[in-house]
This record gives structure tokens, sequence and C-alpha cells, in this order.
């Protein structure tokens, strides 16, 4: 009885840690020479096709693309090596189809090449991927400087106010020869604030139970909420950028909804945002011309002045049929100068076919999936919020963007990500990819017995 009762007693040994994902960096390595292949076959095929003989940079290019591949995943191999195998091949493969794209609308507008730019822009894109992966070991180190982001963001948005409209819109700045969009960095300052906002508030965010299902915020809550919606109605106003504005709110009250699972924060979000774009678009001659043209997108032809760029879209995803014309054969240059970037979805549409086109779509979302899948793993509210917002960014521009082209919505002027024109868009985008390996590394990596064990 004794040595039964002693044998009870006995503490029951620790529990074992987690088991973690595996790996599977040779997973990723493989996907990425497919995804580098890919690409070199387009270019290959762009170039028989326009000038019926093998582009003369074939090699470098090929080359270039492949050690550019390497380098990304050596640094995600030493530095994250539990991240998800699918995200670096998705964005290498997004970013080698718009060098594609961007070459084969290059060769119907011999006087602006562009495609030597934007694979320049790749590079440092690259760079700052690998940077960003080594350098940040825990992204928690980012919830400090939350207020930091905040400001900078704002100042980011300001300043192309003082400079020259370009097509309409304050969202450029031009100096000495270069372009720069700010905004387009400012997203994922934006981003952060609103992750550590919301990781930190998260329980104030629940607010007093006036009657029914109906909750009175907290006064301090409450003031950044709409403070974040003013500001997205002054920048419409200011910067004429109905694209950003619709980003910048749409990412709050996302953010909002996963942080308190409330379902009346959508609904009050879309009626916040339908008011602000409805004021701004019948009193901002800029906006409404844009809401004009998506209305009635024929009205030009009809007025015996010609097809305008999105009656042009629309005629390049119908020419494009279900298989598309075939890589340099289709006729979307005719959109003019925004086919490199506002409309570049369209020549996909034309020469890749509804097949093609969704094709691209499928891989945007499993991009956005992969982020969120990472943010439902993660642990800390402040990860889970921020995996949250980062693919929730790429979500709402593929929205806005593709409705905006195909007539779903007005047009915004935002850029592809990663298939568009834009040195500042393809920078900031493999930016957050580099924040999505490291959540998604966090996440996926074996707990430790300490924290199993409690």
């Amino acid at each position: 009885m004794t040595a039964l009762t002693a044998k009870v007693a006995e503490p029951s040994p620790p529990p074992p840690p987690q088991a973690g994902a595996p790996k599977r960096r040779g997973v990723e390595l493989a996907l990425l020479a497919g995804a580098v292949m890919i690409s070199v076959l387009g270019h290959l095929h762009v170039g028989l096709a326009t000038t019926g003989r093998i582009p003369d940079p074939a090699d470098r290019y090929a080359i270039g693309l492949a050690a550019a591949a390497l380098l990304a995943h050596l640094a995600v191999r030493l530095r994250a090596p539990y991240a998800d195998p699918l995200v670096l091949p998705i964005a290498v493969l997004l970013n080698g189809l718009g060098l594609v794209l961007i070459q084969r609308l290059d060769a119907t507008t011999p006087g602006h090449p562009t495609a030597d730019d934007q694979l320049l822009w790749s590079a440092l894109g690259v760079v700052l991927f690998v940077l960003v992966v080594t350098l940040l070991r825990d992204h928690r180190v980012l919830q400090r400087y939350a207020y930091l982001s905040v400001a900078t963001a704002l100042a980011l948005m300001l300043v192309p106010v003082f400079f020259p409209a370009v097509n309409g819109a304050h969202i450029w700045i031009r100096f000495a020869g270069l372009s720069f969009q700010p905004g387009e960095f400012a997203k994922i300052l934006l981003a952060v604030f609103f992750a550590a906002y919301l990781a930190a508030n998260r329980t104030a965010l629940t607010g007093r139970r006036l009657f029914w299902k109906l909750r009175l915020l907290p006064g301090r809550v409450l003031g950044p909420i709409l403070a974040i919606w003013l500001l997205s109605v002054g920048l419409l106003v200011l910067e004429r950028d109905l694209g950003t504005s619709l980003l910048f709110f749409g990412l709050f009250v996302i953010m909002l909804f996963t942080a308190t699972g409330r379902i009346g924060w959508i609904a009050i979000g879309l009626l916040l945002a339908a008011l602000g774009a409805y004021a701004v678009g019948t009193f901002e001659p800029h906006v409404n011309s844009r809401v004009d043209d998506w209305l009635n997108p024929f009205a030009s032809i009809e007025r015996g002045e010609g097809p305008g760029q999105l009656a042009q879209s629309l005629f390049a995803f119908g020419a494009g049929g279900l298989l598309g014309s075939g890589l340099g054969h289709g006729q979307s240059f005719l959109i003019g100068f925004a086919a490199k970037s506002d409309f570049i979805l369209a020549t996909a549409g034309e020469e890749l076919g509804l097949v093609g086109l969704t094709a691209i779509l499928l891989l945007y979302g499993l991009l956005v999936a992969r982020g969120f899948r990472a943010g439902l793993a993660l642990r800390d509210p402040f990860g889970r919020l921020l995996a949250t917002g980062l693919a929730s960014i790429v979500a709402l521009q593929v929205f806005v963007i593709a409705g905006g082209v195909t007539g779903l919505i007005p047009l915004t002027g935002m850029a592809m990500p990663f298939l568009a024109q834009g040195g500042s868009s393809v920078v900031t985008n493999w930016i957050i990819v580099a924040l999505l390996v490291r959540l998604s590394d966090c996440a996926r990596r074996p707990r430790p017995v300490q924290e199993a064990a409690e």
C-alpha cells in the first residue's frame, strides 16, 4: 500500500515540446526552380513572338533571376528555416511574370522601355527581402515602434501633396529625374501601427453594451477609429487617390474585425467608406470623372472620340477568350501609357486568356491564404494582427485593381503587386513577403520545452 501510494504521488514527467512543422526548404528550392523556368520560357517566347529571334540578354536574364531567387532562398534557409515554403516561390513567379509582360509591352512601345528599370527595382526588392529576413529575428520588436511608424506613415502620405499632380493625382514625388510613391511604404508602417494599437487595446474594443448587440466604445478607443476615417477621406480630397484611401480604410476595418471578431465593424466600415466615396465622388472633379467612366465606359465611343482606357481594357479581356491570343500577339498596348501599370492585367487577360488570368489570381489568393494561415498559427496578438494586415494589403490591392480594370468598381490608379511597372510598388511588396516569411517561420517553429509545459 505504501509503495502504491508513493508511486501515485510521483510527479508526472513534463510534457514533450510541441513538434514543429517540417522545414521543407527542399520543396521551396524545387518550386523556385519551376518559377524561374516559367519566367525564362515566357521571356524567350515574347522575344520569338515579337522579333522572331531569341532575345539577346536571355542568358543574363535567366542567370540574374536564378541568382536572385537563390540568394533569397539561402537567406530563408539560414535565418528562417521553418518559414512557409510557398510564400517565396509565389513572389518570384509573380515578379517574373510581371517582367515578362512589361518586356512584351516594351516591344510595341520602343520609345519608352521600362523592363530594365523594373529588373533593377526587382533586384533591389530582393536585397531588401534578404536584409529584413536576416536582421529582423523577432517580429515583436516592431511593436515597440508603433507611434514612430504612424508618424512616419503620415509624413510619407502628406509630402506628395506639395508636389505637382501626375495624371491628376498627388501620389508621386519626382526629383532629379527619379520618381517615388511614398504611399506604397506607408501601408506597411500603418499595418504595424494598427497591429500594435489593436493588440494593446483588444480588451477595451468590446465596449459597453447599450441594448441588443449595440455597444458603445470608450472615447480613447473610438477617437483613433474616427481619425482614420477622416484621414482616408482627407487623403482622397488632397491627393485625388481613390485606391490608396480605400486601401488604408479597408486595412483598418479588416484588422479591427480580426481583433474583435464582431461583424458589425464590417458593416460600419462599409457604410463610412460608402459615405466618404459618395461625397468625394460627387464634389471632386477628378474622382467624379472616374466614376462617370465607370458608369458608362463606352461614352467616348458614342461621342466619336474613340475608346477610352477602360473600354480598351474590356475589349482586351473580350479578345482574350478562354486561352488567349498568346504572349506577344495581343493589342492591349492600345490602352496607352497605363498598359504597363494600371492595366497590365488586361494584357494578361488578352494574351493568356481566362485560364492564364485565373492562374495569376489563384497565385495571389494562395499568397494571401498563406499569410492568413501564419496569422492563425501565431500565439501573440501583435503577430496575428500583423500577418492578417499584411495579407489583407495584398488582397485589397488585387481586388481594387482587378475590379477597376474589369469595370466592377471605378478605376483607382494603383499598381498590381509584382506584375505592374513601378519601383516603389515592387520594393514594398518584397518587404511584405519578407515579413510574411518571418511571421510564418515564427508560427511553424517548434515551441520550447518551458512554453509547452505551461
